[in-house]
């Protein structure tokens, strides 16, 4: 099994709608640790850890969020080296 770590910054109408909870919930179903975080600029941002099939489910996730949400774009970057998370968590 490959394991796979990403960051993702999503842009749009990704706050107040519920976009860290659901995301928070897909996460932990799709078995990934990690966090989700709102930025300061509107957008949400994550950091996704696990196998790689499920990162990439979670990614597929991320264009659609929540019933509310309007997602303009989900940018996927390299995450930065530090410990390896124990959970999902919102920041």
């Amino acid at each position: 099994m490959t394991q796979k770590r990403v960051g993702v910054i999503i842009s749009g109408r990704v706050q107040g709608v519920g976009y860290r909870a659901g995301c928070q919930r897909q996460a932990v179903e799709l078995g990934l640790t990690g966090w989700v975080r709102n930025r300061w600029d509107g957008a949400v941002e994550a950091l996704f850890e696990g196998e790689a099939a499920a990162v990439d489910r979670m990614i597929a996730w991320c264009w659609q969020g929540p019933a509310m949400a309007d997602v303009a774009s989900v940018e996927v970057l390299s995450a930065p080296n530090s410990p390896p998370e124990q959970r999902f968590r919102v920041a």
